[in-house]
């Protein structure tokens, strides 16, 4: 069975489109990258992403802010470098083999700007941190993503959902850096979200930063929630182990969440090398004995398709690969 009739996405660098073969390294540049913040070659880039697995980047960037990211971008398009822009690390699968050119990490981006009951968060925030720092100003509207891990762009790019709430029912606006690296505001628009689906998936554009609408409450029963969704978390055994968080999508159409369908195919415990689907949750795969990332990537291909053999539901994977997968899929054919 291959990737693509599983529907297990790969995401591409961007300013190629090409499959990447070239390693890149600053001596083979034909000038020095100049911006403010720092550059690395060889960056492991386990230690950035929620599964604690995959390759390098040939290239790691940390622009300081958000001018100095598009520094960086006219700087990587005049020197033919492809990129890729990194958020909190959550919900991705880098390739073993690593990714080619500069992956360019939004960590820096992580302003905070309120305004009335409007508050903006820069794409690099974590987003339980924006959560906490809403509550703390008595103001409601966050609570869902508190204890979730990733960044504000990622949450936005994704439309995170859980706990009865999702970035689009809180969402004003979002201001990106368009194709041609200049900035942009979107204002939200309702026809544009779904279920884990937002404009941005169909656009070639990097989120900057999100305003939030949110609206007066009090800090002492905001922090009660949270901390309720950060016990069911805990409960759920979201940090057990290296993970993406919940690993397929859930569809109402399936008349069962993901998680319990996999767990009555009797799917929960398998193991593939040193990939698991956890003992304690049918719809969180881990690493659990330093497993490769084709080891995670071949048992989600596992559970889908055993779950479609023996229920004719074929799961989404929320989970999207990043990188050279390209002699991994040869394989699965």
């Amino acid at each position: 069975m291959s990737f693509s009739q599983i529907h297990l996405t790969v995401l591409p660098c961007r300013g190629s489109p090409f499959i990447i073969k070239i390693v890149y390294k600053l001596s083979n540049l034909n000038r020095k990258i100049n911006i403010r913040g720092n550059i690395r070659e060889e960056e492991a880039l386990k230690s950035h992403t929620s599964f604690r697995t995959g390759g390098k980047a040939d290239l790691f960037a940390e622009p300081a802010d958000e001018e100095d990211l598009i520094q960086l971008l006219k700087e990587l398009k005049e020197l033919e470098v492809p990129w890729f822009i990194l958020g909190g690390g959550a919900n991705i699968l880098v390739s073993d083999k690593g990714i080619r050119g500069m992956v360019i990490s939004m960590a820096n981006l992580d302003s905070m700007k309120l305004k009335g009951t409007a508050l903006t968060l820069g794409a690099g925030m974590p987003v339980s941190d924006g959560a906490a720092y809403a509550a703390d100003k008595g103001l409601k509207g966050l609570e869902f993503i508190y204890a979730m891990p990733g960044s504000v762009g990622g949450a936005l790019w994704m439309n995170a959902r859980c706990y009865d709430g999702e970035v689009a029912s809180v969402l004003k606006g979002a201001t990106i850096l368009n194709e041609n690296f200049e900035k942009e505001y979107i204002p939200f628009k309702s026809e544009d979200w779904d279920y884990k689906k937002s404009p941005f998936q169909n656009r070639n554009c990097i989120i900057l930063s999100a305003e939030f609408s949110l609206i007066q409450g009090e800090s002492g029963k905001l922090w009660e929630r949270m901390l309720e969704i950060r016990k069911d978390r805990d409960d759920k055994g979201h940090f057990r182990a290296p993970c993406g968080g919940s690993t397929f999508k859930n569809n109402r159409a399936f008349g069962a969440p993901s998680g319990k369908l996999i767990e009555e195919v009797g799917l929960k415990g398998m193991r593939l090398g040193g990939a698991a689907v956890s003992d304690w949750h049918g719809n969180i795969l881990i690493n659990e004995k330093n497993a490769t990332a084709s080891e995670i990537s071949s048992l989600i291909c596992l559970v889908q398709k055993k779950v479609q053999e023996q229920t004719g539901f074929l799961l989404e994977p929320e989970v999207l690969r990043v990188g050279d997968w390209e002699d991994e899929d040869a394989k699965s054919d």
